[in-house]
Order: C-alpha cells, then sequence, then structure tokens
C-alpha cells in the first residue's frame, strides 16, 4: 500500500466555491446523479474508485466536487483534531445507517439464554479473537498449537504465544472493566497486558513511546503515516478519553453518536496516536470491544474481527489512510469496520447453527440409548466431541476451562464416560488424561 498508488483528489470542496457549483449544477444537469454522499449502491467512494465510476462524456472532478459538497453538509465533528488541529469528521449516509441498524438487532437475537448452552456453544470465541489478534500483529504460532497453550493453561515457549496468551487475558480484563470510564492509566493497563514479555520494537509494556522514530510504512518504505509527536501523547489521550466519557447520547437533544460508530472512531483514534512503541492495534481493538460491551453489546464478546482484518490488511490499512488523506472524514474508517462487524456476525451465527444441529443429532441419538437420561448436557455435549473426532484427548483443565466447573466436577464427568465405554482413561506421567473411543456411535446404538 503506497500513497503514491493512491492518488489525490483533484480538487476539495470550499465554501467559497458554492456559487459556481450551483451554477455548474443548473448548466449540467448530469451532475445531479452525483447529488449524495454515496453512489447509486450505496458505496462511500474515495476519487481515485470514484472517478472509475463516472461515464467519459461526464466530468469526473465536478461530479466529485459535488460529492464533496454534500458530504460537506451532512459531515458531524467530533471533538478530536489532527496534529495540524483540523477536526476529525464522519457521515452517516443511509447505506451506513442501514449496517448500524442490523448490527444493533442482530446484537438482541441468537445468542442462547441457557449459560450452559452459552458456555458450551462460545467457549472458544474469546481463544480465537485472542489467537486472531496475535496473528494480525504478526504471531506465527499456528491455531491448533495456540488453542492447545490456552486450553492447558501452559507457559508459553515463545514470543509469539506470549502474545496470543497476553491477548486472552486482555479480553479478559476488558470484560472486567466494562463499567469504568476510560482513561490514560487504563489505555496504558491494557497495553501492559497485551505486551508484556515481549520486546518487538523495543516495545516496553504499559509506557509511552520516548520518540519519534516510529513511522507507519508501506511495503515500498513510504511513510504513510507520521504520528504525532511524543511529548503531546498524555494530553492528546486525555482528549481521546474525554471523548469516550462523554455522553453522546442525544439526551440534549444535538449530540447524538451511534455507540458502535463512537467505538469504531476509538478504534481508529488510538491506532492515529500510536501512543506506544509496539501493540497500538491490539491497544485500539481492546478499547473498542471495551467500548460496546459498555454500552450493553455483550454479544460483541464473542466475535473476532481481528479474524477478519487479518485476512485483508490491505483494505484495513487503505481505510485509515483514506481518513487521513481526505480530510479527516473517518466514514471512510467507519464503513470498513461496520462491514467487518458484519462479516463477524454471519460467521458467529453459522458458528451456532452448526453447534446446534451437531448437538441435536448427538441428542436424537442419546434418546433412544440406555444411557441418554443418565447424562447432563455437559457430558452429552462431550460425547458429541468425541464422536466427531474419534481419537481425541480430553484433558481435565480442558474441561474445567470449557465449561467453567472445578476439577473434582469435571473429573466425575470424564470417568462416567469412561464407564459408559464413551471414552478410555489412560495415564500420561501422574496426569489422567482420556481419549474417545472409535465405535461410539456402535455402542449407543447397541445398548
Amino acid at each position: 500500500m503506497s500513497k503514491s498508488r493512491v492518488e489525490k483528489a483533484p480538487v476539495k470542496f470550499d465554501i467559497n466555491d458554492l456559487a459556481t457549483l450551483m451554477s455548474d449544477l443548473q448548466k449540467e444537469s448530469y451532475l445531479s446523479d452525483y447529488f449524495s454522499e454515496t453512489d447509486k449502491k450505496g458505496r462511500y467512494l474515495y476519487w481515485n474508485e470514484f472517478k472509475w465510476r463516472v461515464p467519459r462524456e461526464h466530468n469526473a472532478q465536478k461530479a466529485w466536487l459535488i460529492t464533496k459538497w454534500v458530504r460537506f453538509t451532512k459531515r458531524k465533528p467530533i471533538e478530536l483534531c489532527d496534529v495540524n488541529n483540523n477536526e476529525f469528521h464522519f457521515c452517516i449516509p443511509d447505506s451506513l445507517q442501514a449496517k448500524l441498524y442490523k448490527i444493533a438487532k442482530l446484537s438482541g437475537e441468537g445468542t442462547p439464554t441457557n449459560s450452559i448452552q452459552k458456555r458450551y456453544l462460545i467457549s472458544s470465541l474469546v481463544m480465537e479473537e485472542a489467537i486472531s489478534s496475535a496473528q494480525l500483529e504478526g504471531a506465527l504460532t499456528t491455531r491448533r498449537v495456540a488453542k492447545k497453550m490456552l486450553v492447558e493453561e501452559r507457559e508459553p515457549r515463545s514470543e509469539d504465544e506470549q502474545m496470543i496468551l497476553n491477548n486472552y487475558m486482555l479480553m479478559n480484563e476488558v470484560k472486567s472493566l466494562k463499567d469504568a470510564p476510560l482513561s490514560i492509566d487504563m489505555i496504558k493497563h491494557f497495553h501492559y497486558i497485551a505486551t508484556s514479555g515481549t520486546s518487538q520494537n523495543g516495545v516496553i509494556a504499559g509506557e509511552f513511546r520516548k520518540d519519534n522514530e516510529i513511522v507507519i510504512a508501506g511495503s515500498d518504505g513510504e511513510i504513510l503515516h507520521q504520528p504525532p509527536p511524543c511529548r503531546d501523547i498524555e494530553e492528546r489521550l486525555e482528549k481521546i478519553c474525554n471523548f469516550a466519557n462523554n455522553n453522546h447520547s442525544g439526551d440534549d437533544g444535538q449530540s447524538f453518536i451511534d455507540p458502535i460508530v463512537k467505538a469504531i472512531i476509538l478504534h481508529f483514534m488510538i491506532a492515529y496516536e500510536h501512543p506506544f512503541a509496539d501493540g497500538n492495534g491490539r491497544t485500539a481493538r481492546a478499547i473498542f470491544y471495551w467500548f460496546m460491551l459498555k454500552n450493553g453489546f455483550n454479544f460483541f464478546e464473542y466475535l473476532s474481527i481481528s479474524k477478519l482484518l487479518k485476512e485483508a490488511p490491505v483494505q484495513y490499512g487503505m481505510s485509515y489512510l483514506y481518513t487521513e488523506i481526505d480530510e479527516n472524514d473517518l466514514t471512510y474508517f467507519i464503513y470498513y469496520q461496520v462491514d467487518i462487524i458484519l462479516r463477524a456476525m454471519d460467521e458467529l451465527f453459522n458458528y451456532l447453527n452448526e453447534k446446534s444441529r451437531e448437538i441435536k443429532e448427538v441428542l436424537i441419538l442419546l434418546e433412544n440409548s440406555k444411557i441418554g437420561d443418565r447424562l447432563n448436557f455437559i457430558q452429552k455435549d462431550i460425547v458429541k466431541k468425541a464422536m466427531k473426532n474419534p481419537g481425541r484427548v480430553f484433558t481435565t483443565k480442558e474441561i474445567v476451562k470449557d465449561y467453567d466447573i472445578s476439577s473434582n466436577t469435571a473429573r466425575k464427568y470424564l470417568k462416567d464416560l469412561v464407564k459408559y465405554k464413551i471414552l478410555a482413561s489412560f495415564k500420561e506421567g501422574r496426569t489422567i488424561n482420556y481419549i474417545s473411543l472409535a465405535n461410539i456411535r456402535e455402542v449407543l446404538e447397541g445398548d
């Protein structure tokens, strides 16, 4: 990604050009086709994409100016500025409003209400975000190894594994602090958890960078973003905290900002300020999650946005770049993040539906088995996992973590399944583990 490959818009809207613009609209009727913040498909395009969608017989620069004028009239400034004291702003076109409504609506649907079912269905999803967030930042550990480390609670064996463990702990800490106001100390605290035991870029956990040598560069070495000077970090972060803590509920009749939009803006601003030598992305995403949970979007605990950001890092970077080079218009970044959230929600619903289908199949099989009424929900879920993966090894620690039960209870559940010939026990050192047998279906059908 390079600024040189992102053509800067040839003209910017200036209020002094309004008379000329009105005259052009009257003379060239086709310009009314561009009298909107978005194109006809609801896309909020930057110039380098916008111009290719303007027919050759139309003046692309004038069309862009008309669109910029509409965006200017609809924009909503926020109380945060760039390094040159130019304010950031955004607008909410109809297509974006529709996406925000969908997120809010879906957030109240689909999550299991039964606490045991909830743990069973989504026990691994917080781990997924922890792993993806670290991989987005360059960690190379595979998902299988990373998840095994988290389940078994073993010590990390590399800095990459340390990043994943840190992110897992960070997500849990975010949840515990959702009722607290944002403060500089909290930002440092999140960063400390995210980067403890790591050394990338000379990071010191929980401490701001001490120099201005940090830059965000493209693959060709071109500087894409120069963060504000380190001497201003505390002052600028204090303004971000004030923005986060200020009431934008609209109760005063004028200061409403959709909480999803506000969370996305906080994500952007932490990354823009880049207050740490490393770990800024993880800290920014943690604050996004914190604000969503704070505003009652508990569903977001189970969404992995980092997984999708990792799949399209160029588009992620471009959404930052468009905002910065187009007069601090946050709308580009907001659109991109909203689309990521909706995709993450789709993935979660698909996951929930698949897991529900799997457990229903097992429940039907167990209904006709003599042991079906002797098993509780957790044991039935273990049966499901065992049937799906013959030879899979279960540990007491894994069952404790997945279902939030005591070691004694987990051990009893596993021993019961050995008695019913679903699992077999074996010793590994001093530890007793349990392996799923290959003929579970035959055992159940033959009872």
